[in-house]
């Protein structure tokens, strides 16, 4: 079984606006764990061979407008992993990442660490609300989830973001 991110994905952070972000080509192959239930589809993908497109001037668009060529955000998966009903396409993944902010090749910011659940189903936090797509007969989805992000070691990106802030995530993708 294989994870393929694709196109019309979304990121947003507080109350900043939406951005638009073409992760076309991320994703990796799952090992499928053991269970109990015949129509459940437990996965599990490696960190290892995971695959996450950045978000940079040719992936990504803020208020329609691609980000500056010198930004870049590079996201590292942790662990993903969780469920798949065969019988539903309801979807539930544990994510855990790390997104890292940079501009040029001198400046870096720490790591914003992000936890959630990804799911085909409805999130609702204190300032988003977003819903998914149930897995399609095409194998494709959307994954939608709400994290908060913690503060960071540095009080610029803490005070320019509001952290801790809320973050929500609408990820199309194919699972096959």
């Amino acid at each position: 079984m294989q994870l393929k991110s694709l196109e019309g994905c979304r990121l947003k952070i507080g109350k900043y606006p939406t951005f638009t972000y073409n992760a076309y080509g991320g994703g990796g192959k799952a090992t499928l764990l053991p269970n109990q239930k015949n129509n459940l589809l437990h996965v599990s993908f490696s960190s290892k061979a995971f695959s996450i497109p950045p978000l940079t001037s040719k992936t990504t668009r803020f208020l329609s407008v691609p980000l500056p060529p010198s930004f870049k955000i590079e996201m590292s998966m942790d662990h993903l992993e969780g469920t798949i009903d065969k019988n539903s396409g309801e979807v539930l993944f544990q994510f855990e990442s790390k997104f890292l902010f940079s501009i040029g090749a001198m400046l870096k910011f720490p790591e914003l660490i992000v936890k959630t659940s990804l799911t085909t189903g409805k999130v609702k936090g204190k300032i988003h609300e977003r819903e998914g797509l149930v897995l399609q007969s095409n194998g494709t989805t959307k994954l939608v989830g709400i994290a908060t992000i913690p503060k960071t070691s540095n009080k610029i990106i803490d005070t320019f973001l509001s952290l801790p802030n809320e973050a929500l995530a609408e990820l199309n993708c194919e699972i096959k």
